[in-house]
């Protein structure tokens, strides 16, 4: 049972959240389509396919490139294990990212993770990253048969860390995410929103990560 009467619990979506992930996807996704004798994809056609997991990311790849949907299972595996084993080589935390979670753990806060990439990619680069230590609750996009936009993801997060919670996020998926869940939501404006910001719901907003103690202090007390 949620212990209502303790300081909320912050929850982070992990791509376009707190790190700056694409970079590394897009090469998996290169990488992947060069081995078959294809274009790359643009930075930019891969972070418009981010959010939804990595089972869809490929599959709006294989869309995008003319590739047969018959051999998804066996692209997307393939993308899976080589992003897995380089999740961390050019991706980089956003900054001021440290400082508040340091900042919200020191004031009470517990933290947790809800993101659609996959367990083992997430922990690889939460680890090369040095942040691992710093969440008390990760659930990834293979931690439960539903993902991001459904709700339950979020709300495993939640009960694991044993608190109400506040959602941050950076995308229209992390909104509905939170809308389904009845949960605050946070928008963090410098990541991979792919529609107008006014088009989704959200009890605050901010541009830099030193904004953010503050937001989660006023929200923590109903203002």
């Amino acid at each position: 049972m949620a212990d209502l009467t303790a300081l909320p619990s912050v929850i982070f979506d992990l791509d376009g959240t707190l790190l700056d992930s694409v970079p590394d996807i897009q090469a998996a996704v290169n990488r992947m389509l060069a081995e078959e004798g294809l274009a790359p994809l643009s930075r930019s056609t891969v972070q418009g396919f981010v959010g939804n997991g990595l089972p869809v990311l490929v599959a709006r790849v294989m869309k995008e490139c003319g590739i047969d949907e018959s051999r998804h299972a066996e692209l997307a595996a393939r993308v899976s294990a080589d992003y897995s084993a380089h999740a961390a080589v050019e991706t980089v935390v956003f900054p001021g990212v440290i400082e508040a979670l340091e900042t919200l753990r020191n004031k009470g806060h517990r933290l947790g993770i809800c993101t659609n990439k996959p367990n083992g990619a997430t922990n690889a680069v939460l680890r090369s990253l040095d942040l691992l230590d710093r969440f008390d609750a990760i659930i990834a996009g293979d931690s439960l048969p539903q993902k991001k936009p459904a709700p339950e993801p979020l709300l495993a997060a939640r009960d694991a860390l044993g608190t109400k919670a506040i959602f941050v996020g950076d995308s229209e998926v992390d909104a509905a995410t939170a809308q389904a869940a009845g949960m605050a939501f946070v928008l963090y404006t410098e990541g991979y929103l792919r529609v107008p910001k006014d088009e989704i719901s959200f009890a605050a907003e901010f541009f830099h990560f030193d904004e953010l103690p503050a937001i989660i202090q006023d929200l923590s007390a109903g203002r």
